[in-house]
């Protein structure tokens, strides 16, 4: 009975697949198995139902009109099966697997992502780590799309859909200049006037390009973006030798005080936040489950 079991749980997993994929090739090196394996799997399962469940006629395998009643079906048996495996695991401590973790470049002092992941690799020494960096936007799709578990983001507006966060930095955006820069002698600066001279910012799809370019759209206004790097030091180091006015978190400026003088942002104020985010629905390993409870614990809500 047990072996009946496995098997019809296999068939529908293979049906999934090929619908999935569309080919049966396709979805046989997906599943790592041979391809006649997977279509006499399926032709069994058709077999037992009494019903053909692919139309096999054109260039693309799709299911038939029983097919498609039965995928609903044969997606919450795998779910649930992989469910109780999930429980099982969660409830007895044994964490195996593999979790991806994405970042944007520049973290600031308070976030130590380095101690973060050797503290879950040393609570959970058989999960697989890999870690990826790209900008904000790009990191909310890979999230979406399954392909990381969790990242840190920088955010200048609501939340993206799909997604829960904690935020751990929020902090303002400021103006940094050398001290030999006409504006040195200065405390603020309005959005207006800051528009009014060549900038140096982080790329469009980061939370702090974001922040300048929204609050620049509802003022009319429109910058002027001289220089351009994923990494804000980068910038720091440019403006800090002369070659321009940057756009930093204000930690970043206020920890140059020999080279960079930081001036606030005014009508209006520029905000950002840094944030932990992963995916609000969808299936969740649990080894992703542990990742983000250890991120979350490791890094309080601000």
């Amino acid at each position: 009975m047990l072996a009946l079991i496995v098997m019809e749980l296999r068939q529908l997993e293979y049906l999934v697949a090929v619908v999935e994929e569309a080919n049966f090739t396709r979805a046989a090196a997906r599943l790592h198995v041979a391809q006649p394996g997977v279509s006499a799997q399926i032709r069994q399962l058709e077999r037992e139902l009494g019903q053909e469940l692919l139309d096999r006629s054109g260039r693309t395998v799709r299911p038939t009109e029983v097919g498609a009643a039965v995928l609903p079906y044969a997606r919450a048996a795998l779910a649930a099966v992989e469910g109780a495996r999930q429980a099982v695991q969660e409830l007895t401590g044994l964490v195996r697997g593999q979790v991806a973790v994405g970042t944007v470049t520049s973290l600031g002092p308070g976030i130590d992502l380095p101690g973060l992941l050797a503290d879950f690799h040393q609570a959970h020494p058989a999960v697989q780590i890999g870690l990826t960096e790209d900008n904000s936007d790009q990191l909310v799709q890979a999230l979406l799309a399954g392909r990381i578990d969790l990242a840190i983001i920088g955010l200048a507006g609501p939340t993206p859909a799909g997604i829960d966060i904690q935020t751990v930095v929020d902090e303002p955006f400021v103006l940094a200049v050398d001290h030999t820069d006409p504006l040195a002698g200065r405390d603020s600066i309005t959005l207006g006037a800051l528009t009014e001279r060549p900038l140096m910012c982080l790329p469009v799809g980061t939370g702090l390009r974001a922040a300048l370019d929204n609050a620049c759209a509802a003022a009319g206004l429109r910058p002027q973006i001289a220089f351009e790097a994923r990494d804000p030091n980068v910038l720091a180091e440019l403006a800090a030798r002369g070659l321009g006015a940057a756009v930093l978190p204000e930690s970043l400026a206020l920890s140059r005080p020999d080279t960079l003088h930081p001036l606030t942002i005014t009508r209006p104020g520029l905000r950002g936040r840094l944030a932990l985010a992963w995916r609000a629905n969808g299936p969740v390993s649990p080894a992703a489950n542990s990742l983000v409870r250890h991120a979350r614990a490791a890094l309080p809500d601000r």
